[in-house]
């Protein structure tokens, strides 16, 4: 009874504050609304520039934060389960890179430019045959081990692939729209992006809450787990291919933006007592919030430019994950006896 009221009420504050990220997000920018004009707008009212502001700029932005920092919370938190490692990140099987060369290739072509519709349908397709590549390579009962040193292998070689485009490209103007795309940003998005990315989010974020109570069997060990009747090859390939779709829809729509999979899961796994199965929706809420605190962030940055949020998380989950390591040194050094 009590871990319930502790959740419930860590859930409403991260709630609370995910609104009022969102609202905030609607009110910021290069134009400042005030409260009132905010809400006017959003239900077509305050005239047509505040409209156009709130509903076709301003309000696609802020659906993709939350949706996007939440499947990466989501995605952080199942992962770190799965492989009972607070070291896990999204990226670890590869998919985010495979959108990632998916989409450089589209751009590389001539077939889409950072804003179009054939974009993030490329990048989405080839998060997808990355999952499939990954389950021809590692097969679909082979050992953790081995699905991680494929996943490894295949966001290398997508890495490659994309390093390549970016040097072939056709003309320094390619080169330079791959190279900001790569930087991660939600500018310019429209309600057409959130349709994209939404029903590939909405299949990834079912597969990647399916598993809690595994996560918190596998605590106990593999063994323990698969004893308590749990297929271990099926949780895997769900995990797999819910990062895949959650995830990979996300880079599809706003380029590569980091570290929020494994800081949000951080930041809330002591207030629910270290429970894989308890961490997941705080810690998508958490992820959700973080993402559109540096989206505003962004915004309100004084630059020639607005700064990239994928720059931004960058800056601050690098910092984050060192210390991480070197707090964590000795437990690593008493795993490796």
């Amino acid at each position: 009874m009590a871990n319930w009221r502790a959740d419930a009420w860590l859930i409403a504050g991260l709630a609370i504050l995910v609104l009022v990220l969102f609202c905030g997000s609607l009110a910021v920018g290069p134009v400042v609304l005030a409260p009132g004009t905010v809400v006017a707008g959003l239900f077509g009212g305050g005239g047509e520039a505040a409209r156009i502001i709130v509903q076709e700029i301003r309000l696609p932005r802020a659906l993709l934060s939350v949706m996007i920092g939440g499947s990466l919370g989501l995605s952080g938190a199942a992962l770190q389960g799965l492989l009972r490692n607070p070291l896990a990140a999204p990226d670890l099987f590869g998919a985010p890179a495979a959108a990632s060369f998916g989409a450089v290739v589209a751009i590389s072509l001539g077939v889409a430019d950072a804003l179009s519709f054939a974009l993030p349908v490329a990048a989405i397709a080839a998060a997808l045959v990355s999952v499939a590549l990954l389950v021809v390579v590692a097969g679909p009962r082979s050992s953790l081990l081995v699905v991680i040193l494929a996943g490894l292998a295949i966001s290398s070689l997508a890495g490659a692939g994309t390093a390549l485009a970016l040097n072939l490209a056709p003309n320094p103007f390619a080169a330079l729209e791959i190279a900001f795309w790569l930087l991660g940003s939600l500018e310019d998005r429209s309600m057409q992006h959130v349709l994209i990315a939404l029903p590939f989010m909405a299949v990834g974020v079912a597969l990647l809450a399916w598993d809690g109570r595994a996560f918190r069997a596998l605590t106990l060990g593999e063994e323990a787990a698969a004893s308590l009747g749990f297929n271990l090859a099926r949780v895997r390939l769900r995990v797999v291919s819910g990062v895949a779709a959650a995830v990979g829809a996300g880079v599809a729509v706003a380029g590569s933006i980091g570290f929020i999979g494994l800081v949000a899961p951080h930041l809330v796994r002591p207030l629910v007592g270290h429970d894989p199965a308890r961490l997941m929706l705080p810690a998508a809420l958490a992820g959700a919030a973080l993402l559109t605190a540096a989206d505003i962030a962004a915004r309100l940055i004084p630059a020639q430019e607005e700064i990239k949020v994928g720059v931004l998380t960058a800056l601050i989950g690098a910092p984050f994950f060192i210390w991480l390591i070197f707090s964590r040194r000795r437990d690593f050094a008493e795993d490796e006896r």
